[in-house]
Parts: structure tokens; C-alpha cells; sequence
């Protein structure tokens, strides 16, 4: 059974732990500040590593230097260290100058957060970025991430920072902005498009805003990011600003969002937006079997009543929310099809 150490034992950490769990390899881990559970539970550093065939270092990027230099004299050259932060070109610098040669080491990002793994979501995706001095160390670091049912995307440290400055960076500051602005909160109603954008904030709020400024900060092309997104706000703004009032100005429509011309509609289009729903379903349907079996490991709740009036509850309550929509009966068909699917994959639910 391969073995892991798992250096910080914070919110990653601990999904990490119940994902290396699922995946059947064992770990221990070593956190001061967390509550490790006492069957994977390290006492010290040397403890932590011996015999570990991996080791994960999971802790804020702005620790990751000094940390690597507590843990360098207990690490032997048969050992893979593998960070895990969400940039990559000042921790690649960090593995570089304190293990360099003599410790196989190779960046990578998991591309997916705690509330990713609570949430069952597929695929889980990691970014790794292939070490030139350890060249097989790449290969050691897929087959880790491919054992735990991970895609793995392969890119430079530059590379993989400059992507996450424009996408990762400028979703965590739009949304920051707008939290801060108190935009959409609390609010008695709200159109679709404004939903998504809540979703997008609500992910964020729960997933990692604690890594706002680190994620600003340490990626070095984060800054450049925001300017260009400020620079463009700006200037819309002030277009919006110099606006004449009558809507249909030739200004006005030069300010409009290019949306791609939609073609006439046809069975074949209409049968390609079923294909893509039935896909999407699947993939819940994947989902809810995962989060299903965890709910079966889980520990029962007192008071918990029997398993089929637990059952009966639950399609009560999707029964009251198809109501709405007049699919009582439908929901009740399609819910009873998939908790039957959920016993049968070894899941009970309550």
C-alpha cells in the first residue's frame, strides 16, 4: 500500500486525507494548529516521513520555504515531495533551492478545493508542473494523482500562474469587490443572470476565501491581471458615463455585449440540447452515488429514525420542491429509481 505523509492538516488537508482514504492508501499527518485524528496522527517530523513513499506539503505559500528546510533533514532521495499550492512559480523556486538534486520534489496544483470533494464533483483535475531535475519524478507524481481519480494537465510554473492570474486571481477580486460593495446580498429577488454570478461568490466565500491575498500576492502575474481588469471597467464606465439618454443612439449600440448569431432551430439542435442535458445528468447521477457512499460511512446521528422512514422523508421533501412545477409524480419516480441506484452502489441515505 503506498504510503503519504501529509505535512498541514488544514481544510485541504483533512479533504485530501478522506480522498487518499477513498482511494485505499494510508497516511499520517502532522499539523500543531489542526486536529489530526489520532489513527493517522503524527508526533514529529521524523515520524511523520518514515516510510512514506510520498510527501504532500500543504501549507500556505508563504510558509512553504522555512517549512521545507524543517523538513529536508528527514527526507531520504527514495521520497517524491509534492507542494500543493495554488501558484506555482514561487513554490517550484522554494523546492528548487532547498532540495534541489538531492530529493525528488515536482509542483503541482490540485485544481479543486474541500467544498469540490464534499460536493462529489467530477472530473478532479491537477495541474503538474514536470521538474527538469528529477525528470522522472513527473511520472511518480501522475501515477499519485491518477490513483486518487484525478485528470492531470501538464504546464509550466510561468505558464500554469499566468492562466490562474486571469482566471483563478480575477474571479477571487470581482467577487471580493462585490462582498465588500454588498452587492446582491440579502436581496428579496434577482434575475438568472445575476444567480450564476452568486453561485460564483457563494463558491469562493466557502471554499477558499481565506486564500484571497495569498493568491493575489504570491502569483507574480496577478497584479498585471487586475489592472488590465481595472483599466477596462474604467474605460466602460466612462463610455457608459458620456452616453446620450436616448436608448437607441449609435453609442448605445456600440456598447452592447457581441453575442454569437443563433441559428434557426431544428429537431437536430433540439436533440443536441437533450444529449447535453442527459450528460449533465449523468454526471450528477455520478455525484450523488459518491456523496451517497460517504453518507453510508458516515457515523449515524441520534435520533436518526429507521432507514425507510428516512426514505419516505426524503421523497416527501422532493415531492414538496417538484410541486412548483407540477412533476410530484415524476419526481417521485425519478427519486425512488435513484435511491434504489444509491442502495445498489452500496449507499443508504438519512
Amino acid at each position: 500500500m503506498m504510503q503519504v505523509a501529509l505535512l498541514g492538516y488544514g481544510r485541504f488537508g483533512r479533504a485530501l486525507g478522506s480522498l487518499l482514504t477513498e482511494s485505499g492508501m494510508g497516511f499520517r499527518a502532522l499539523d500543531p494548529h489542526a486536529d489530526v485524528p489520532a489513527s493517522h496522527r503524527a508526533a514529529s517530523l521524523p515520524e511523520l516521513v518514515a516510510g512514506a513513499d510520498i510527501v504532500v506539503v500543504a501549507v500556505p505559500v508563504p510558509r512553504l520555504h522555512s517549512v521545507l528546510e524543517d523538513l529536508r533533514p528527514h527526507l531520504r532521495p527514495s521520497q517524491l515531495v509534492l507542494d500543493v499550492g495554488s501558484v506555482k512559480v514561487k513554490p517550484v523556486e522554494a523546492l528548487a533551492e532547498v532540495l534541489g538534486f538531492q530529493v525528488p520534489w515536482v509542483g503541482t496544483h490540485p485544481l479543486f478545493g474541500p467544498l469540490s470533494l464534499a460536493m462529489a464533483e467530477r472530473p478532479l483535475r491537477v495541474v503538474i508542473c514536470p521538474n527538469p531535475l528529477h525528470p522522472e519524478a513527473t511520472g511518480r507524481a501522475r501515477t499519485f494523482y491518477e490513483r486518487l481519480g484525478c485528470e492531470i494537465v501538464e504546464q509550466t510554473p510561468e505558464s500554469h500562474d499566468r492562466v490562474m492570474a486571469h482566471t483563478h486571481a480575477l474571479t477571487f477580486f470581482v467577487a471580493k469587490g462585490m462582498i465588500d460593495a454588498g452587492t446582491g446580498l440579502d436581496v428579496p429577488f434577482a434575475p438568472a443572470s445575476f444567480k450564476a454570478l452568486a453561485r460564483t461568490i457563494e463558491t469562493v466565500r466557502s471554499d477558499a476565501g481565506h486564500l484571497f491575498a495569498a493568491i493575489q500576492r504570491e502569483n507574480p502575474f496577478a497584479s498585471e491581471a487586475r489592472r488590465q481588469l481595472l483599466e477596462a471597467l474604467g474605460q466602460i464606465h466612462e463610455q457608459l458615463e458620456r452616453l446620450p439618454p436616448e436608448a437607441s443612439s449609435p453609442e448605445a449600440g456600440r456598447m452592447a455585449i457581441p453575442t454569437p448569431e443563433a441559428p434557426p432551430t431544428d429537431r437536430g439542435e433540439y436533440q443536441e440540447h437533450l444529449d447535453q442535458i442527459d450528460r449533465e445528468l449523468i454526471a450528477l447521477l455520478d455525484r450523488r452515488i459518491h456523496l451517497a457512499r460517504r453518507a453510508a460511512r458516515a457515523e449515524p446521528r441520534e435520533g436518526q429514525g429507521s432507514e425507510p422512514a428516512q426514505e419516505e422523508a426524503l421523497l416527501a421533501a422532493r415531492r414538496a420542491w417538484a410541486s412548483e412545477l407540477g412533476l410530484e409524480r415524476e419526481a417521485e419516480v425519478f427519486f425512488r429509481t435513484v435511491l434504489q441506484l444509491s442502495r445498489t452502489n452500496e449507499g443508504t441515505e438519512g
